[in-house]
């Protein structure tokens, strides 16, 4: 009987306890914000969403090879020296590389910044977006075309007939080379 009225004391005195903390926090200023209306402000170093500049991108897949989860994707071109359409890269530098698709899987990416710190171009950036809620998983997937694919057939194309003059120039030096110029018979011998 003692047990029993030690366990209703037990179970009162906690309760006291509980409810002190809970009328101590009742009259102190809310600290919960209203998240659509208000917002958190975000430190200078947080690492939300990539953001991609097309025109920086040289298309030397280190952002693929720095990436952990394998979620960037880039194919690319080499640029013919017979394109009529050579560009400049935004520092002043020939474009080597034409990036056709840059993809990167927002739901595999883990945000860690690797990719943004091996871009030697600074290509890649994180921006202060966020809201990654989707209902569609293939919202979440991101695709960076700056060439349409008629435009990629084209430079493919221009950059395979160059491989073959080039090809055929190399095969009519070794040629010449391969064969020397016939020699007059020594005097001597006659």
């Amino acid at each position: 009987m003692i047990q029993y009225f030690k366990n209703v004391w037990s179970g009162f005195s906690s309760s006291l306890v509980g409810m002190h903390i809970t009328f101590k926090h009742l009259f102190v200023k809310k600290v919960t914000i209203q998240y659509p209306d208000q917002r958190f402000d975000l430190p200078q170093n947080a690492r939300n969403r990539l953001k991609l500049t097309m025109s920086r991108c040289n298309g030397c897949n280190s952002c693929v090879v720095a990436c952990p989860v394998n979620c960037i994707l880039v194919e690319t071109v080499r640029v013919s020296p017979d394109d009529p359409h050579q560009e400049v890269h935004d520092n002043g530098k020939p474009r080597i590389m034409w990036v056709t698709k840059y993809e990167i899987d927002f739901a595999k990416c883990c945000y860690c910044g690797l990719c943004m710190q091996a871009c030697p171009t600074d290509a890649i950036n994180h921006t202060t977006e966020y809201e990654y809620s989707e209902y569609d998983r293939n919202k979440l997937y991101y695709k960076f075309q700056t060439l349409t694919p008629e435009q990629v057939t084209e430079k493919e194309r221009l950059l395979a007939e160059f491989k073959a003059k080039d090809k055929d120039k190399d095969c009519k030096t070794t040629a010449a080379k391969a064969d020397p110029k016939p020699t007059k018979p020594d005097q001597a011998e006659k």
